[in-house]
């Protein structure tokens, strides 16, 4: 558990440890920093979390990864985190500057180290790690205190609880506690900031798990279905010939069967070296975003057990009918050609438009009309693997759409800037006197429970002016929205957790000041794709919380030219605790995106490709077998080799044309069946599919399709006419 407050005695641990269920109590001196890195630029923000000195801390072990902790006599030592020093080539005996309770400080790196609390480390504001501006920094407890005049004090506390103890009812007691010493509510382990982003991710992994194999297996059964269905059609007269010899009909099913093993097999081989590799590449990949002790690939003998049986009774399942088709066929009937299909004269008439085309094209038609179910089978399996690659390159779209929405349609502001305490508006004046500053706009977040029934939430406030410019309230669909004088605006994720709309009285309890409680109506709901904010007018907040004109945020849009100097000038600014660039947020956000999605596109993009190409290629293959005699006599009658290569495949042509708005179809299904079950608090995927994404899938589909062909071709140039209209004894 975990606690924020302002500032109380040492001695309340005692009361803190007579709460029931507590187990072990931690207080400490936590604190925001803004750090002057040497050779970098911008300004960082570092969490300088207090620890005892010579010894580590009852909770929240720190994993010395190099060198040591710091020790009693030397009030400059700290230890960094790993992430943070590799980001910017700290070692042990480098130092960094920190302003302290306004007073500029160089520190001495002493050790480097990883703690559970900050698997995730992110920086306020902040949606993903960036080791390059946000780092972590452990200071001797008394060395801390000294600096804001903490002694004897502590202004944060952890705690452990017996097994099977409530959490809230420990909660309950513990805000009750702090309440007077400035408390902003205790949180369990499981809405620490760290622990939820770790847990959301594990959640959206699960959904993955469940969603994209049952995607490949069920394309997978309806592939090889299609091809063995064909194969057996191909091979009738053998299955009655080994009949007439008294081969059984379980003998033959067998014998089908154990191809489909066979094949199975060599698939379920290189699935697992495939498998092997990308999840030691995911692996590697949370490794450097969640950074444990150590984090190991290693794969239980079960996973490959699994996935080689499921993969193993779909294909087998997939074939099933096909096999069943071979087993009960006579002998007598199998040995015999395949009975042609019924010619109806009205399928292709001789007159009306049909007179417009010319021989082969009619042949083509012909053949589709006589085969219906092959040709829709055929059809929808090529479409199935362009809603793939569509469903891949649409994680790419959603991301594009949530950085032109979050941070540029949203977010007008270059730098945010956090102080130290809340101050009166006139700051601002200080800000705009600062250089390259073009523009300031006030706002202030505060923390507050939000009560609606029986339901719950914690989260924050933020106060916008009624005229926000830099950062307004912003709606997805209805843009920039002005904030109403008074009344609570609530994104829709938000509102929906309450069951709440728009007219509905929510109980805000403010974790902040004066600590208001407060009944106040919704009069809006937004839509965002990001977290689940609520808002309140700045003046409306000021007034509830009983103050004037206060601000905790600044919001400045400056002049690139002059950036440099103006992060001199934060950087040397004892009100600041914080500072926010948006460039640098989207950087990491748009790096950490492309390293991760770009592995999952290029995988898709490969899949989809192979089901295209294995597709086309088998059928035009096993239909080349089909009709070879039928293409040799059209030879043998005067038929070009073109116009051979035409009939074969130009019907294939025609499937791909068709299936390929089909597919448009398809994937736009499989993405919002994915964007639906991947939502979750922290942020939404927006089904959004740009047009040249359908452009890409439709021309990758077209290529893969054409090599295929071209592969069909040259057998189609090596047919020998003689050895196919021999008479089949």
């Amino acid at each position: 558990m975990f606690a924020s407050l302002e500032r109380a005695p040492e001695n309340l641990i005692n009361r803190i440890n007579q709460i029931p269920g507590v187990q072990t109590v931690q207080t400490r001196i936590v604190k925001l920093s803004s750090v002057n890195v040497e050779g970098f630029d911008e300004p960082v923000i570092g969490q300088i979390v207090s620890v005892p000195e010579n010894e580590q801390p009852l909770l929240n072990l720190l994993a010395l990864r190099k060198g040591r902790l710091v020790s009693s006599g030397h009030p400059d030592e700290v230890v960094v985190n790993e992430s943070f020093a590799e980001a910017h080539e700290l070692n042990l005996g480098d130092h960094i500057e920190a302003i302290l309770n306004g007073n500029r400080r160089t520190l001495t790196i002493v050790g480097l180290g990883l703690s559970p609390e900050y698997v995730y480390a992110i920086g306020p504001g902040a949606l993903m790690p960036d080791d390059k501006r946000f780092g972590i920094i452990w200071m001797g407890h008394d060395a801390l205190a000294a600096a804001f005049d903490l002694d004897g004090a502590f202004n944060n506390v952890t705690l452990a609880l017996l097994r099977n103890t409530n959490p809230q009812q420990v909660i309950g007691r513990l805000d009750t506690l702090l309440e007077r010493y400035g408390g902003v509510g205790a949180i369990s382990r499981k809405d620490q900031v760290s622990n939820w982003f770790l847990q959301n991710e594990l959640k959206q992994l699960q959904h993955m798990a469940n969603i994209l194999p049952a995607i490949f297996i069920a394309v997978a059964a309806f592939l090889t279905q299609m091809v063995l269905a064909r194969l057996i059609t191909i091979e009738r007269s053998e299955i009655g010939l080994l009949k007439a010899f008294g081969y059984s009909g379980a003998r033959i099913g067998l014998h089908y069967s154990l191809m489909v093993i066979v094949i199975t097999f060599f698939g379920i081989i290189l699935g697992w070296g495939i498998g092997a590799w990308l999840g030691r590449y995911n692996t590697q990949l949370y490794s450097e975003f969640f950074r444990f002790p150590f984090l190991y690939f290693k794969p239980n003998l079960s996973t490959f057990v699994i996935s080689a049986t499921i993969t193993l009774i779909a294909a087998l399942a997939g074939t099933g009918r096909a096999v069943r088709r071979a087993v009960l066929l006579p002998p007598a009937e199998a040995m015999l050609p395949p009975a042609p299909p019924i010619f109806h004269q009205r399928r292709i008439k001789s007159n009306g438009w049909a007179s417009w085309l010319d021989q082969p094209t009619r042949i083509i038609l012909r053949q589709i009309s006589r085969w219906p179910a092959r040709s829709l089978f055929t059809t929808v399996g090529i479409a199935l693997s362009v809603g793939v690659l569509i469903m891949s390159l649409q994680w790419v779209d959603s991301i594009r759409e949530i950085i032109g929405t979050y941070f540029y349609d949203a977010q007008q502001q270059d730098i945010t800037v956090a102080l130290v305490d809340v101050e009166q508006k006139r700051i601002l004046n200080e800000f705009d006197r600062l250089p390259g500053v073009l523009h300031t706009e006030p706002a202030r977040m505060v923390s507050a429970e939000f009560y609606a029934g029986h339901r719950f939430h914690r989260g924050a406030i933020s106060g916008v002016p009624e005229k926000a410019f830099l950062v307004p309230v912003y709606d997805n669909k209805r843009g920039a929205l002005p904030i109403p004088n008074d009344g609570l605006v609530v994104g829709s994720t938000l509102a929906k957790k309450l069951s709440v709309k728009s007219g509905d009285l929510v109980q805000v309890n403010i974790l902040d000041g004066r600590r208001p409680k407060l009944n106040i109506p919704v009069v809006d709901i937004i839509d965002t794709y990001i977290g689940m904010p609520a808002y309140l007018s700045l003046n409306s907040l000021n007034r509830v919380m009983k103050e004037t004109q206060q601000v905790g945020l600044v919001n400045l849009r400056v002049d690139t030219s002059y950036q440099q100097d103006l992060y001199k000038e934060l950087k040397k600014t004892p009100k600041v605790s914080a500072v926010m660039v948006k460039e640098g947020a989207v950087g990491t956000f748009e790096d950490t995106m492309a390293e991760t999605i770009l592995i999952f596109v290029s995988f898709f993009t490969m899949f989809a490709c192979a089901l295209a190409f294995g597709l086309v290629y088998n059928s035009t293959r096993v239909a080349l077998s089909e009709r070879g005699r039928e293409l040799a006599t059209l030879r043998v009658l005067g038929f070009y080799k073109l116009e051979i290569s035409y009939i074969l495949l130009g019907e294939m042509a025609l499937f791909v044309v068709v299936s390929l708005p089909l597919g448009c179809l398809a994937g736009f299904g499989l993405a919002w069946l994915i964007t639906a079950l991947m939502g979750n608090e922290l942020y939404r995927i927006p089904l959004v599919i740009y047009p040249d994404s359908y452009g890409i899938s439709m021309s990758i589909i077209l290529l893969a399709a054409l090599v295929s062909a071209a592969f069909v071709q040259l057998r189609i140039n090596r047919l020998d006419l003689i050895e196919v209209l021999k008479t089949r004894e």
